[in-house]
This record gives structure tokens, C-alpha cells and sequence, in this order.
């Protein structure tokens, strides 16, 4: 079994006591719910409130749904917006946890101190281990049945600690705790690459899918997740001898190597170029001064003053050097990418694929196989062409203003691109747009369109001592109008040194429904354990809390009692706060808003499928539909009436003339064709990396990428000598796959146009567009056959079984804009 197999056989917090100053009309009905014996409070809050019983750090839950939600939406826009109003929300709401004791990180009760990431590991790997061995004893029907289920508890087992860790040992600030989630990292996935190759699980699983009495019993879902788990292992050459999987194991490991050392070790040909300060003139003053000594102007051949001299500098052959040399990868990290296909070729051959991309095709993706991914490549060139050649000539009738008889060359692209847009510039500037966007007003935005879409909002909760990693991070817990907690969300968004500045959304726990033996199970297991550890585990208050790590989990009342564990998510971004005080808010970009809202559309997906198995919850669904809630995310970002929704200047509180946006999109998409078109050239190059050409004796990356340029590109291809696929850092993680940007970038286009009409007439805060969209596509996460959501999403059914031609159609519907 693959690493991605116990990934994905793989990536929620309490109720707490404390009631702001501001609810306090609310203290009256929650001393009166606490007066009402259990059962008697069951039954009032299964007639009167949402169907779920809402699970915390204490027994007598906060109820969201009795609070002001003007008043929740205001505390939301002030806890980002002011740092000291942030604070002192803390200090009250912490007033009224007196004698609470310090729990930890999300609320896991293992993470209260650095070593209990080990307990964690060691404990988990203890449940995994007796899971393992009920799916190998396994041998009547009934344990047949539930073969999927107990593979799943076994992914979630390990993920649990894997995804918390991995994100711990990356974000956390303190390098004692990033060492200790480290170690327990390294721990756990080394069990994992042992379960690779315990060839009894896959048998097993395939005697329970070849059990038509057996697999009736399943529903969509547990048939998803087993056929995905089938793929991973056959993936894995588990089917093969011991000598076959030892070299799978090693042609693994050493794949992860190189493609590590791939993206460390890029770098250019020529990695300074130096010019006399007189060729650089059209460079802005500013940079030109910061990279200027003594008369010479120094270039790093890769640096953003470089990138910039290629946009403005007026010199030609100048920016000829520039161009060559930032399109110029070094022999080293060439062979390096060349030496990664070829041990992917191998590893595919041993896996008994064609290619690569053969191999990496086949599981969790919508395209099935390179073919497909042709026929979509191939159509959306297509459609792509004709407005990408218009974009060029309208380059060479720019370039002829002043040089009438030269053709546009490589070099000229981006002077010329950036000399149109100047032109398109109006008195508007960024600046101005930015003022309507203070983070805690775009935060109030985003709760604002997921209450009108899904009847969801986001309501902040002051986090417990020890429960965030950072005093920045604020927790958000996501409440639904019919099922209450839903998720708990943990922003960590703002600037800090030493962080991280790409914008991230984590699933550090995934929903899964939680059976009642696994419950009881917990329950004796945390038992032993304390008095094994003589008080030195975590206790907990109910078996439900043990089998949920203390986070957060939520209980139906009546019927089956169902039991899940909280999607519980974090996002990273590194927003500033302006410079005019500490305690002023941070203001956005139009580019910043959008990020924020495409990691919110990741979020949204992994809130709204809160499956029963994680193997398929949320995100965890075909990796080239991963992409496409995130994607449409932005188009929201766009939209005037979700914009008139909440953008207001953060200072005079005037709503956001939307014309400062038209400008906006209007410069940014001045050039998309051409932009499209490269990113086609870029995943086809990548298709062809993956591909039987990568196992043949001369096998040249550097001609196949210009062979491509040649044939696809309406621009000018690069000239001989150059080659820049030595810098294509994707293909470390998107071996074959990279095309999913593109794909995802469609369909979204698609769900714009179709279920929320463009826009038009307020369609975007309809509730029925955004319960169509949840219905047909969010809640399943990988549950169900993509190609099915789609198809019902969009009432087109000639998607609904997939395959090359629904590929080619997808391809033919173009890449639009918003």
C-alpha cells in the first residue's frame, strides 16, 4: 500500500463555559437549561433547538443558536479589524473560565505539554495495531462487512496524527514542539510504510469485494472508499513478490528523495547578471537604486527586481540577457528532473503501468488516463487559440509604435504586455481598492455569503489556554441552522517573522463517523492507560471525549445517536497590518482577497462533506476536482452584489464603488489567453514527462518542451539554448496532473455560468443556487462518482459517465474570466 493509501486509510472543538459581556441577556436561559436534568434537557433541545447535542469541554454547552447573530457578526469584524479589542474580548470571555486548566493544542487532550505528541503516536499506533490484526483475523461475513469500515478507522488513526503533526512541525513557532511532532511524525509513517507491504489487508479486502452478499450491504460511500483502497494497494506492487516490493519500497523512497533535492537545488545557469547602470533605464528608480553600487546594477538572475527590469526596461538587448538567463535552468537541476521521470517510469513498471502517468491517472482522478487528459488539453487549446493569437498581434502592433520593422521576439512579451496595461490605467489605484477591505470586514463577507448560500456562519469563540499555537490565531466555530456545530476553523492570518508566506488551508482532522464499539473501546483503552502511565495520560470526562482525543465531536439526538468527529480546519495567510498603528486593521489587496476566499472555498468543501468515512470527507475527493470550490470561491470574490454585501472603507465606512473592481479585472485579464495557453503548454509538458518517453534510451526534456512551444504558442517559443523546464518545481508533487489546474479553472467557470446564472440579478446570494451546488456536489466530498455530481450539478448529462469525450467536452467550453 502506498503512502497515499494510508493517507488516505489516512488530511473540533467543545462548547466552553465562558458568555461575552454582550450576551449577557443570555445567562438567564442557559442557568435555566443547566438546571434541567439530562434527559429532560435532551428532549428540550431535540424539539426546540438544531438536531445535534453539541459536545464540549463542559457538560453544559454554549448554545450558538440562542445568541445574537448581528451581535456574532459584529465581534467577528472586531476581533481581526482591532488587536486590542481582540485582546480584551480575551481577557473577558477568560474571566469566566476561571480555574480552567490549560488543554491542548485544538483541544486534544495528548497535546497539553511537548512530550504528548509521543503519547499521541504511541497510543494511536497501539489502536492501529489492534485494527490491523481484527482485518486480518477477519473471516466471517459479518467481519467482511465491515472490513471497509475498520480500514477506514485505521486511515483515520494514523492521519490523525500525521496531518495534526505535519502541520504542528510547520507552522508551530516554537522549534521544541515542531522536534516533538516530528518525531512523532517520523514514528507513525514509519508503521505506514510497514503496512505497505502486509499483503494480508489487500487480500482480505478482496475477498470481501468479491462478496456479493457482502458489498450489498454497503452503501455509496463504503463502496467508494473500498474501490479507492483497492486502487491504492494494486498501486503499490503489494500483488508482487518480496523482491518486487522491497524495490518498490527503495524506487519510493529514493523518488521522495529527488524530488525533494529537485526543488531545493534549482537554480539557473547563470545566477547574476551585471550591467552597467545606463542599460537598465525604464526600471523603476527605486529598485534600480536598491540593486545599483559604484555605477553597476546587479541582477539575481531569479529575484523580483529581475522580473521587473524584464516588464520596463527600454533597452532590448538588455532585457535579451534577462531573458535568456531566467529561462535558463542549470545542467544540474535538468538532470536531476530527468533522473526523477525515469525512477517514476521504473516505479510504474513495477507496478505493471504503461507510464507514470498511467499509474498516477488511474486513482481519485476525474481524467482516468493521459488519453483523456489529451483529448481536454487538446480542446481547450483549441477553444484557447484564437483569442491568444489576438492578444499577440495586439503586442506587434504595440511594438511597431516605435519599430515598425522588427518582429515581436521572447524578450519583447513582457515590456510590451506591460506598456498596453499602462495605458489602460486610469486615476484608480490598488491603494484605494484596499481600503474597502480590511480582513475583519472580508471576514464578516465570508460568513455573511455562506449564511445566505448554506445557512451556515462563523461565530468567534475565544480559544482555551493552550489551544492555539500563536496568541494571533482566532478560533471560529461554524455553526449550521439546522445541525449547529458543524466545524471549528482556526485563523492564523496575520504576519509574524519567521512564518510561512504561502496562504494554506488544513484539514488537521477530517469528519468520520464514530461507531459505538470504537466508543467503548476508547473508553477502556484510556482507562489502562492511566492507570498503566500511573496519571500521566489525559482523562476524560465520557467515552465519547476518549474516542474523540477531547476534540470536538457532535452527538443526533434520537433515532441512531450518531456519533461524528468536527472537521477542524486551519488557514495561514501573512497579512499585514497597516503602518499607521499597531492597532490598525490589516488591509487587504484585490490578489489577497481573492487568496482568502480561495482557501475559505477549501474550507467550505471540507465543512459541508462531513462524511461518514474520512477516506472520502471534504477535500479528499478526486484530485482534479479538489480544485473547483476553491476556484469558484473567487468568482464570489468578484461579484458586485457579494462585494455590496460587506466592502466598506475601513475609516469613513462608505461602501466599495465597484468601478475600482471592473478596473482591477480589467488589467488583470487584459492578457488571460496568453497566460492559458502557457499554462496548457505547461501540463502538456507534463503529461509528456510521465509518459513512455521518459523510459527511452534518449529521452530529452529540453526537446520535448520546445517541440510543444513550437506547436501550441501563439508568442514567440524560447529561443535554442534555453530551457526552463528545469524550474517547473510542480512536478515534484503534480507528476501528471498538473493539468487540474486548468480543468478545475473550467468547470468553475461552468458552475458560475450555469448555477449561479454569471451573477446576474443577485444570483450569486441565492440559497437555492447554494443548496443546489451543496446537494449535488460539496456534501458527497469523494463519496460519490465525480463525474455523477457534475453531470447532476450542471444538468448535463452527457458528463455523467465520463471518459475521453466528456474530457474533450469540458476542454471545449474554454477557460473564461471573472
Amino acid at each position: 500500500m502506498m503512502k497515499s493509501s494510508l493517507r488516505s486509510i489516512r488530511s473540533t472543538n467543545p462548547w466552553g463555559r465562558w458568555i461575552c459581556s454582550s450576551c449577557r441577556l443570555q445567562i438567564s436561559q442557559v442557568s435555566r437549561f443547566a438546571a434541567v436534568p439530562r434527559q429532560s434537557r435532551q428532549r428540550w433541545l431535540s424539539t426546540g433547538k438544531p438536531a445535534f447535542f453539541l459536545q464540549g469541554t463542559s457538560t453544559i454547552p454554549v448554545d450558538h443558536a440562542t445568541t445574537n447573530a448581528r451581535h456574532d457578526d459584529f465581534i467577528l469584524r472586531d476581533i481581526f479589524d482591532s488587536p486590542g479589542q481582540f485582546k480584551q474580548w480575551k481577557r473577558e470571555s477568560r474571566a469566566s473560565q476561571s480555574g480552567e486548566k490549560t488543554v491542548g493544542l485544538f483541544n486534544n487532550a495528548y497535546l497539553a505539554h511537548p512530550d504528548g505528541f509521543l503519547h499521541f503516536a504511541q497510543v494511536s499506533l497501539s489502536r492501529a495495531r489492534s485494527l490491523v490484526d481484527q482485518v486480518l483475523k477477519s473471516e466471517s461475513r459479518e467481519d467482511y462487512r465491515v472490513i471497509v469500515r475498520r480500514l477506514d478507522r485505521l486511515s483515520d488513526t494514523l492521519c490523525r496524527v500525521l496531518d495534526m503533526a505535519d502541520f504542528v512541525r510547520v507552522t508551530h513557532p516554537q522549534p521544541g514542539i515542531q522536534r516533538s511532532a516530528n518525531e512523532a511524525w517520523d514514528l507513525v509513517y514509519q508503521y505506514m510504510n510497514e503496512l505497505n507491504t502486509t499483503t494480508g489487508l489487500h487480500e482480505q479486502l478482496t475477498k470481501a469485494m468479491a462478496d456479493p452478499e457482502v458489498t450489498k450491504m454497503w452503501t455509496e460511500e463504503e463502496m467508494a472508499v473500498a474501490t479507492v483502497l483497492e486502487l491504492d494497494f494494486s498501486k503499490s506492487a503489494v500483488n508482487f513478490g518480496k523482491e518486487h516490493r522491497d524495490r518498490f519500497v527503495a524506487l519510493s523512497s529514493e523518488i521522495s528523495t529527488v524530488a525533494s533535492r529537485f526543488v531545493q537545488e534549482m537554480a539557473p545557469e547563470v545566477p547574476r547578471l551585471v550591467f552597467p547602470s545606463s542599460q537598465v533605464r525604464g526600471m523603476d528608480p527605486t529598485e534600480a537604486r536598491s540593486v545599483t553600487h559604484h555605477g553597476k546594477t546587479y541582477l539575481m538572475t531569479l529575484s523580483a527586481q529581475a522580473s521587473i527590469a524584464l516588464r520596463s526596461v527600454h533597452g532590448p538587448d538588455t532585457r535579451k540577457l534577462l531573458y535568456y538567463a531566467s529561462r535558463t535552468a542549470s545542467s544540474h537541476s535538468v538532470k536531476l528532473l530527468e533522473y526523477l521521470m525515469r525512477l517514476r517510469s521504473e516505479l510504474a513498471h513495477l507496478s505493471g503501468f504503461d507510464s507514470y502517468g498511467h499509474l498516477a491517472l488511474r486513482d481519485r482522478m476525474m481524467a482516468g488516463s493521459p488519453e483523456a487528459v489529451e483529448k481536454f488539453l487538446q480542446a481547450l487549446a483549441k477553444s484557447t487559440n484564437p483569442k491568444a493569437k489576438t492578444e499577440v498581434d495586439d503586442l506587434v502592433q504595440e511594438k511597431r509604435k516605435t519599430l515598425p520593422s522588427e518582429p515581436l521576439y521572447p524578450w519583447d512579451k513582457d515590456y510590451y504586455s506591460e506598456a498596453i496595461r499602462r495605458s489602460m490605467i486610469t486615476a484608480t489605484r490598488d491603494g484605494d481598492l484596499s481600503s474597502y477591505f480590511s480582513l475583519g470586514v472580508v471576514m464578516q463577507g465570508l460568513s455573511r455569503l455562506f449564511n445566505r448560500l448554506y445557512g451556515i456562519r462563523l461565530v468567534p469563540r475565544c480559544p482555551l489556554p493552550g489551544e492555539t499555537w500563536h496568541s494571533d490565531v482566532r478560533r471560529l466555530d461554524v455553526i449550521s441552522d439546522t445541525d449547529g456545530l458543524v466545524a471549528v476553523l482556526y485563523c492564523d492570518l496575520f504576519y509574524r517573522p519567521g512564518k510561512s508566506p504561502n496562504p494554506a488551508h488544513f484539514t488537521v482532522r477530517c469528519s468520520r463517523e464514530i461507531f459505538p464499539d470504537e466508543v467503548s473501546e476508547a473508553w477502556e483503552q484510556s482507562q489502562r492507560e492511566q492507570k498503566r502511565q500511573n496519571g500521566d495520560m489525559p482523562t476524560f470526562e465520557s467515552p465519547e471525549f476518549a474516542a474523540n482525543d477531547g476534540m470536538a465531536f457532535s452527538k443526533q439526538l434520537g433515532g441512531t445517536g450518531t456519533i461524528k468527529q468536527l472537521p477542524t480546519i486551519a488557514l495561514v495567510c501573512d497579512f499585514q497590518h497597516t503602518a499607521a498603528s499597531v492597532n490598525s486593521p490589516a488591509l487587504l489587496s484585490f490578489h489577497q482577497l481573492e487568496t482568502l476566499f480561495h482557501e475559505m472555498g477549501h474550507a467550505i468543501h471540507s465543512i459541508l462533506a462531513r462524511t461518514s468515512f474520512q477516506n472520502v470527507s471534504g477535500t479528499r475527493c478526486a484530485t482534479d476536482m479538489a480544485e473547483l470550490p476553491s476556484t469558484l470561491m473567487e468568482y464570489f470574490a468578484a461579484d458586485p452584489s457579494v462585494l455590496a454585501e460587506f466592502a466598506r472603507h475601513y475609516e469613513t465606512d462608505e461602501p466599495l464603488p465597484y468601478k475600482l473592481v471592473t478596473e482591477k479585472l480589467r488589467l488583470a485579464n487584459r492578457f488571460e489567453a496568453s497566460d492559458t495557453e502557457n499554462q496548457i503548454i505547461l501540463a502538456m509538458l507534463d503529461q509528456k514527462l510521465h509518459s513512455p518517453l521518459a523510459s527511452q534510451q534518449d529521452f530529452d526534456s529540453t526537446a520535448i518542451y520546445s517541440g510543444l512551444q513550437h506547436q501550441y504558442s501563439s508568442s514567440p517559443p524560447d529561443p535554442y539554448g534555453t530551457r526552463w523546464q528545469g524550474f517547473f518545481g510542480h512536478l515534484s508533487g503534480y507528476g501528471s496532473t498538473y493539468y487540474s489546474y486548468l480543468f478545475d479553472r473550467v468547470l468553475a467557470q461552468r458552475v458560475w455560468d450555469v448555477v449561479f446564472a454569471s451573477g446576474k440579478n443577485g444570483a450569486a446570494l441565492q440559497r437555492e443556487n447554494g443548496e443546489r451546488l451543496k446537494e449535488n456536489l460539496l456534501k458527497w466530498g469523494g463519496g460519490r462518482d465525480p463525474w455523477r455530481c457534475m453531470a447532476d450539478t450542471l444538468g448535463e448529462q452527457r458528463l455523467a459517465n465520463g471518459g475521453e469525450e466528456a474530457m474533450a467536452l469540458v476542454g471545449s467550453w474554454g477557460a473564461g474570466s471573472h
